[in-house]
């Protein structure tokens, strides 16, 4: 008896349409964002439901075997647990292991040394400290982390959470070591050192204006006028070393450099320049966390240094929903009490998992004895029954059990030298690891649903007939063709992912149209950056960091008008780098 052949994805399956093929693979893409953004679902029910879409339109429309729809979703599950969910809860428990030992209050107020502006503090914390952390971790972490570190400083948990997603942008594309890039280059065969320096003339023409973004987000219009110096300042620094790092330098060290240039430059210039209306910011933040808290239902009476005394406060919530709030007044006393030695350790965690991850990433031999633990794992009845649309066996169905080198397990190390030296021990680890985790149930549930359905969107060939059919513009194409990165990191909540499905297909496009290949394959890079904040599997990141799991449709809302508005100008930016601004071009 002769075994079934290989399901091979056929990319015009409805009615020999390309076009009807790829509107209807869109469905599940517009299931999730219709059920989150505009019906207000609960993520993982929206997660779910989009699942149910993805292996309906696999299994009717694009012919793939029901089995192997369904163990394509269990396989994206299970990543979204490990090492995605992973990373993110690790990096959770790291913080509350700095709050549990009380260290956390020293770091609130050595951020407040730096600048007691609630505005600066959004570029230093969410762009320059989010931007190294995304440089050498990568998948959530910066989001999980600074997230609760704005709230540490007065932030409402909805607007700490859309600020964090709009700043983990122009580092993505750079992120964990160049991983993004790397992949490109590696599946293309273009050198990723030709790719990283194209995406590195287009990502820094957008981190110039990220800090003024944030601050817009921060605090209007108003907050603007007040701190734009400063803004100007670190987005400048920031974009020119990740300029000259892509280009000439290193593209694995291209976010390292450049989050420490901007780092460097605002500690350099509030030296000498101090922003105006810091006391009108902290009320105005002071209001609307006071109104966020009673929507989470915070406990408590209105703490202490509250609105309704008219001092403005600055603190966070726990995981139990407890608000840490201290007045303005006690945070000035704290930062001057600060020694160097308390200053030292409440920065001690964050130097070390920069220590750690450059270690684990940089050096060789570590690098590549971490590596040599993952252990493949051949997906059962899934692995070997799948090609690619171009007959190629597909490498997706090989599930990487990371389960040493993952940076979830490297935070965890680092959560347990610091659980040592706070004195919080090992029981008090774990039982933060089992608070967090109860925390966590449905952000775990939503996630993997998410991956869930990239993997069958993925598999089906419902991705690539979407990437095909955009590709099919002809030289307009190098309009459209971030649009492809853009959409492939909203659904799977990572550029390298987004590389993975469409660079060869952006390589072959642009040959087809007599464009530049790196210029598209970098142009895929570049446009997934700013499809990262509205990607589901990060806003429950972001709303889980903050204590706002079910409502990120909220977060979602808040921060569409800006993907849509930074692809926009990421478009017109790479179309016009493919005609009258190619001496843009490396």
């Amino acid at each position: 008896m002769t075994a079934p052949a290989a399901f091979q994805p056929d990319l015009s399956p409805v009615a020999d349409s390309l076009l009807l093929s790829a509107l209807v693979a869109l469905l599940p893409l517009l299931t999730v964002f219709t059920t989150l953004g505009v019906l207000r679902w609960k993520a993982h029910w929206a997660g779910l439901s989009a699942v149910a879409v993805a292996v309906a339109v696999a299994v009717l429309a694009f012919e793939m075997p029901v089995h192997l729809a369904v163990l394509s979703a269990s396989e994206g599950a299970v990543f979204g647990l490990f090492p995605i969910m992973w990373i993110v809860f690790t990096a959770i428990v790291l913080y509350q292991v700095t709050v549990r030992s009380g260290r956390f209050e020293d770091l609130r107020a050595t951020f407040h040394l730096i600048s007691d502006d609630p505005r600066v503090q959004a570029i230093i914390i969410a762009f320059c400290f989010g931007g190294l952390l995304e440089a050498l971790a990568g998948f959530g972490a910066p989001v999980a982390i600074t997230g609760v570190m704005l709230m540490a400083v007065g932030f409402s948990p909805l607007r700490a959470a859309a600020v964090v997603l709009l700043a983990n942008t122009a580092p993505v594309a750079f992120g964990a070591i160049g991983t993004p890039i790397i992949t490109a280059g590696a599946l293309t065969k273009i050198p990723y050192t030709e790719i990283g320096a194209y995406v590195g003339h287009q990502t820094p023409v957008i981190a110039i204006f990220v800090p003024l973004l944030l601050v817009l987000m921060a605090d209007g219009r108003r907050g603007v006028r007040q701190t734009w110096p400063i803004a100007v300042v670190v987005g400048l620094a920031f974009a020119v070393a990740q300029w000259v790092s892509a280009t000439w330098i290193s593209v694995e060290l291209a976010d390292i450099v450049a989050a420490l240039a901007g780092l460097a430059a605002a500690v350099v210039f509030l030296r000498v320049w101090q922003p105006t209306g810091r006391e009108e910011a902290l009320e105005v933040l002071e209001l609307e966390r006071q109104r966020d808290l009673a929507l989470v239902g915070a406990k408590g009476d209105v703490p202490t240094g509250s609105a309704s005394t008219g001092t403005p406060t600055t603190g966070a919530v726990d995981k139990a929903g407890t608000d840490h709030s201290i007045s303005v007044a006690e945070l000035d006393a704290r930062a001057r009490s600060l020694t160097p030695g308390r200053i030292a350790m409440a920065l001690f965690p964050y130097v070390l998992v920069i220590a750690v991850f450059s270690v684990a990433k940089l050096v060789p031999v570590v690098k590549e004895w971490l590596l040599g633990t993952d252990v493949k794992i051949a997906w059962p009845g899934l692995s070997g029954e799948v090609l690619t649309a171009a007959g190629a066996p597909s490498t997706a169905t090989t599930y990487t059990l990371a389960w040493l080198s993952s940076p979830g397990t490297l935070l965890l190390l680092t959560a347990l030298v610091v659980a040592l030296v706070y004195r919080v021990g090992v029981s008090g680890l774990g039982a933060e690891m089992a608070a967090t985790a109860r925390q966590m149930r449905f952000a775990f549930l939503t996630v993997s649903s998410v991956l869930a359905l990239a993997y069958v969107m993925n598999l089906s060939g419902q991705t690539i007939a979407i990437g095909t059919w955009i590709a099919g513009a002809g030289g307009a194409f190098a309009f459209l063709s971030p649009l492809l990165g853009w959409i492939g990191t909203a659904v799977t909540g990572s550029d390298t992912s987004a590389n993975a499905l469409f660079a060869t297909l952006q390589q072959a496009a642009a040959q087809e149209a007599g464009l530049d290949p790196t210029l598209l394959v970098a142009a895929n890079t570049s446009g997934g950056v700013v499809g990262k904040m509205i990607s589901p599997q990060n806003l429950t990141i972001a709303a889980t960091a903050v204590g706002l799991v079910g409502r990120e449709a909220d977060i979602l809302r808040k921060v569409l008008p800006w993907s849509v508005g930074l692809i926009l100008a990421v478009c017109l930016l790479v179309g016009l780098q493919s005609t009258i601004l190619a001496w843009m071009l490396p």
